[in-house]
């Protein structure tokens, strides 16, 4: 009889294990966290998949990568943050293409009941994003400006005609950099006049092709300004191949492995660098503390700073701001 009711007495304890581990499923379930940019195979985006993947691991959380294989376009974007929300992850990184294009793509998810971080640029309204990650762009743009006055040896007195290289008109980063480049011309640097802009949708050929207009067009160009690394790859190119290395100053953004090397060779006067893999593990950090704590951030806004590379840094700095490929 004694042998009975501990027999039925662990049985009982058994069926209560299992139901306690079907209620508390959801706190131990393997988290997953979806990670959507655009142009998934520019060096920026590959850099930052090297710390979404360590982070990940070191969570424990499952990583789903996506983004259009080439294209930084809003068009493109939106399917693809509407397909991870079906996946139903339970986080999402969300890097905007544009900042109203995204927001009713953010805002499901939300709505899913899925943690939502932005990280490099921003949707229009970040007010239920857990949390919001970039670079100095106002800044990074400012020391953009310092660097071309410096090479080309700026007067006061004489002009000077300079270009924009952007990837999108309406992407936060390529704004923000625009306006730090032009309050810093302003303020400190009038004789610089940005005689034109081009787009380029993250294509470095689209940016040499506009590159090689603006040669034709201003014989007299004195500078460029490459707001993101793949401008900063088309513009290089399109120097070297006129053979005006030297002659009109090219400072660009992000720290491609290429163009650091170009760096050295002076086809650059400077690359402003940030750091991508720093940026994808604290979203993800972030998110997962979010998720199984409740917790928020102390700070909803987070400013990552700018590096200046350019032929006075050392090897050892070159090293550690050069973004790493993913494998």
């Amino acid at each position: 009889m004694n042998k009975r009711i501990l027999s039925v007495g662990m049985a009982a304890l058994a069926v209560a294990g299992l139901t306690l581990g079907a209620t508390g499923c959801a706190s131990t379930k393997k988290l997953s966290i979806a990670f959507v940019m655009g142009a998934e195979s520019d060096p920026f985006f590959q850099a930052m998949k090297v710390g979404a993947t360590d982070e990940a691991a070191a969570e424990g959380v499952d990583l789903i990568w996506q983004g259009d294989p080439s294209a930084y376009d809003v068009a493109t974007q939106v399917p693809i943050v509407d397909n991870v929300i079906a996946q139903k992850p339970d986080g999402l990184v969300l890097i905007p293409t544009d900042p109203n294009g995204l927001q009713a793509s953010s805002d499901k998810a939300v709505a899913a009941g899925i943690a939502v971080a932005n990280v490099d640029t921003h949707t229009a309204d970040t007010t239920d994003a857990v949390i919001t990650i970039t670079g100095d762009n106002a800044d990074g743009g400012a020391k953009a400006a310092d660097a071309i006055a410096g090479a080309i040896g700026y007067k006061a007195g004489k002009s000077y005609q300079v270009v924009v290289g952007l990837t999108s008109a309406t992407a936060t980063t390529n704004v923000g950099r625009l306006d730090g480049f032009k309050a810093q011309v302003a303020a400190k640097y009038p004789g610089i006049k940005i005689v034109d802009v081009a787009y380029s949708a993250s294509n470095p050929q689209t940016a040499n092709s506009n590159v090689n207009n603006w040669l034709t067009k201003y014989p007299n160009l004195s500078g460029i300004f490459a707001i993101d690394g793949t401008n900063a790859s088309g513009a290089a190119a399109a120097l070297q191949a006129k053979n005006l290395v030297g002659k009109i100053a090219l400072v660009g953004y992000d720290a491609y492995p290429a163009n650091v090397e170009l760096v050295k060779t002076g086809v650059f006067t400077a690359l402003i660098a940030q750091d991508p893999a720093a940026e994808a593990r604290l979203a993800i950090k972030t998110l997962v503390d979010y998720i199984k704590n409740g917790t928020k951030p102390s700070n909803h806004d987070v400013v990552i700073p700018n590096v200046t590379i350019d032929k006075n840094t050392s090897a050892s700095d070159l090293k550690k701001y050069t973004y790493v490929a993913a494998k």
